[in-house]
């Protein structure tokens, strides 16, 4: 198994190019079956998770090319399989984002019980709340969930979603635009990358009206086309590198940015005594002009402070002067990291969602373990400033969900090795 082996780094300095957003492009991908038409989709990063997808969209009958790199077309002129299999759906919960599209487009989905990130509950219940109100019946088996639209196919409902999941929101939405009738969501999440996955289907001529709010409304069309479409710059790759200046006290230039999508990240970073600034080039982090001191942060969907981020803050948290609160209200199960962090040379309780984080502290390298995806970015920010070597097992959650990682890393100053055991 491949380790990182991360040693401590002089401030970061220099420019890095965020990439396409994993959690827009998948979804995206999902819906790209729901035309017969090619779609070509651009900033696609090169990740495991985009890999799984191409194959799983593959064994469901599309035909996919990278027409030059970080370009995708998928044409689907015939679905030839309505089950997404189970050893890639085993790989990454994302795949069940492909059930929308398959019961609007054929009237049938089968989908295994989906892998992924251990994190929490993250119940699928809602999805399948969301295809029984447009008239699909659900079949739940120990390993699969099957939904079978009737006769008359998929119609428009209201649908009030208990929590506003990006998952279920996704996936009703590309259940319904081929629904006859109207469909209204409501609860609905507003993270950025439904806005996206709502522009996409909008230029396939779909209806889709209020992404980004708590409410969206669509009104079923009988076919979509073909579309041409740019993902969203990765808002959470974005907060890592803003963290990473910000732990070396260094100064990075982060391009292809939308400055919006990571507003509470700026406002925190900002109490904290680091300096972001937007130009024309892009954004700049600053950490070398003042002392930095802590603040505390809850976690909570969009516009919210992202859960996504709160491993790699908490990392930086460690480092600064005084006490702080870290809430995580999003996930349960998001504080493994505090182990390995604590291991490092952190102080960090926990009681219930909470962490008490008394910073300012010295980190030391040790051997860690990236738990997941986020916790393993939030490790190596902490190996950056750690005195001595700190090796990082299980990198393949943090590959999941970074492109060319360490590359990025390095250009900007930091000593990361990637190595095979």
């Amino acid at each position: 198994m491949a380790k990182f082996l991360v040693q401590k780094s002089k401030p970061l300095n220099g420019e890095v190019v965020i990439s396409g957003a994993k959690n827009a492009v998948l979804p995206l991908m999902a819906a790209a079956i729901l035309a017969e038409d090619k779609c070509i989709i651009r900033d696609v990063p090169d990740l495991r998770d985009v890999e799984v997808m191409k194959e799983i969209l593959a064994s469901l009958g599309s035909e996919i090319k990278e027409i030059e790199e970080s370009v995708l077309e998928i044409r689907t002129e015939k679905i030839i399989s309505n089950e997404a299999d189970f050893d890639l759906v085993s790989k990454m919960r994302a795949s069940f984002l492909v059930m929308g599209p398959l019961l609007a487009r054929i009237g049938r989905a089968k989908v295994h019980s989906p892998g992924g990130c251990t994190i929490g509950a993250r119940p699928i219940d809602l999805h399948l709340k969301g295809f029984e109100a447009l008239g699909a019946e659900i079949i739940v088996k120990d390993n699969y969930v099957e939904a079978v639209a009737g006769k008359d196919g998929l119609r428009g409902a209201s649908i009030y979603l208990d929590f506003p999941s990006v998952g279920a929101t996704e996936n009703i939405m590309t259940a319904a635009v081929l629904a006859k009738g109207t469909t209204y969501i409501e609860n609905a999440a507003e993270e950025p990358e439904i806005v996206d996955l709502a522009n996409f289907l909008n230029k396939m001529g779909a209806r889709v009206k209020g992404a980004g709010t708590d409410t969206i409304k669509i009104e079923g069309v009988s076919s979509l086309g073909g579309v041409e479409h740019t993902v969203i710059p990765d808002r959470i790759e974005t907060g890592t590198f803003m963290l990473a200046s910000a732990i070396t006290h260094g100064q990075v230039l982060i391009r292809n940015v939308v400055p919006d999508h990571v507003k509470p990240i700026t406002a925190k970073l900002r109490e904290c005594g680091v300096v972001v600034e937007m130009s024309d080039e892009g954004m700049y982090v600053v950490a070398d002009q003042s002392e930095l001191i802590a603040t505390d942060i809850k976690t909570l969907p969009y516009p919210g402070f992202p859960t996504d981020i709160q491993s790699p803050f908490m990392a930086f948290l460690t480092t600064v002067k005084g006490a702080s609160t870290v809430i995580e209200t999003v996930f349960e199960n998001r504080f493994m990291h505090v182990a390995e962090l604590n291991r490092m040379g952190a102080n960090i309780k926990t009681e219930g969602n909470r962490a008490m984080i008394q910073g300012g502290k010295q980190l030391e390298g040790a051997q860690v373990i990236a738990t997941d995806l986020r916790a393993g970015a939030a490790l190596v920010l902490a190996g950056l400033v750690a005195q001595g070597t700190t090796e990082i097992s299980e990198i393949y959650h943090i590959e999941r969900g970074y492109e060319k990682f360490t590359e990025k890393f390095n250009s900007l100053g930091a000593n990361i090795f990637r190595i095979e055991d």
